[in-house]
């Protein structure tokens, strides 16, 4: 049975800001920046990728040259260029990204001096938020002022966890770092959830990991679960997100699944907060 129509006055997905955060490396924030945000895209999403990383990875894993570009995620915070104008396109249909630079690991500095520094990011993104359904930001691996920035800026955060010992390492340091945010600069941040990366379900001890998320944050952890799978490691050398590159790949299709878990929760929600003026 197909889904009741929905009134478009409350159902409305425009700007949401996702931030992909954990300060500990190797967990996949890139990997999932790059693959939901394609996943979104084939499912009609309008989205927009931020690579707040001074690695570029995000940016190179769709095939764009880091050094080839000229106005990046620098340009903006640091020498207020906008953010509309600076979009490049993807090799992904209905998909923009704001490029990285290794110059970005400077723009720290640049930041200290400017007035609320902690909001610059989130002003720059106002004016392109109507433009998108989602915009995903990649965070770098640290808690420094890029990525609360980012955080400041986010409606919610997705908070990848690699299924592997040591994987709960530092996400209360994490939690702490939100709650601050939370309380001093952005009162609407959410945590969007936890994600489960690089999992095996034969492995005794990702299943361990997986349930010890599940007991201690319950709904807050996705459903869906991205898998170890070569072809999603492959990907990025061919500059391309894992559904260009193989999209009958678990990999790929694991970021699909995540896609529509987040268009569904959502929609869910868009439809508790209808607003009065749909009400009769």
């Amino acid at each position: 049975m197909s889904e009741p129509a929905i009134s478009k006055t409350y159902i409305i997905f425009m700007g949401k800001i996702i931030a992909i955060a954990n300060q500990k490396g190797g967990v996949g924030k890139t990997t999932t920046t790059i693959n939901l945000g394609a996943s979104l895209a084939s499912e009609g999403k309008r989205v927009l990728i931020i690579d707040a990383d001074p690695q570029a990875n995000a940016t190179s894993g769709y095939g764009i040259d880091p050094a080839s570009v000229a106005s990046s995620i620098y340009e903006c915070l640091a020498d207020n260029y906008p953010v509309d104008g600076s979009q490049l396109k993807t090799c992904v249909d209905g998909l923009d990204i704001i490029a990285s630079r290794i110059d970005l690991a400077g723009a720290e500095v640049e930041l200290i001096g400017k007035p609320a520094r902690e909001h610059v990011l989130g002003k720059l993104l106002e004016p392109v938020r109507e433009k998108y359904d989602y915009i995903l930001i990649d965070c770098s691996p640290s808690l420094g002022l890029i990525t609360v920035n980012a955080l400041t800026a986010a409606d919610s955060v997705i908070i990848p966890v690699q299924a592997e010992y040591f994987a709960l390492e530092g996400i209360s340091k994490l939690l702490n770092t939100i709650r601050i945010i939370k309380s001093r600069l952005n009162p609407e941040l959410e945590i969007e959830g936890f994600l489960l990366t690089m999992y095996d379900s034969r492995l005794r001890l990702a299943n361990q990991i997986y349930e010890e998320l599940k007991s201690h944050f319950a709904t807050m952890v996705f459903d869906t679960v991205i898998p170890r799978n070569i072809r999603l490691s492959e990907a990025p050398s061919h500059g391309l997100p894992a559904l260009l590159y193989d999209p009958e790949s678990r990999g790929a299709t694991s970021h699909v699944m995540l896609a529509r878990e987040l268009i569904s929760k959502h929609r869910k929600a868009a439809r508790k907060a209808k607003p009065a003026e749909s009400r009769p």
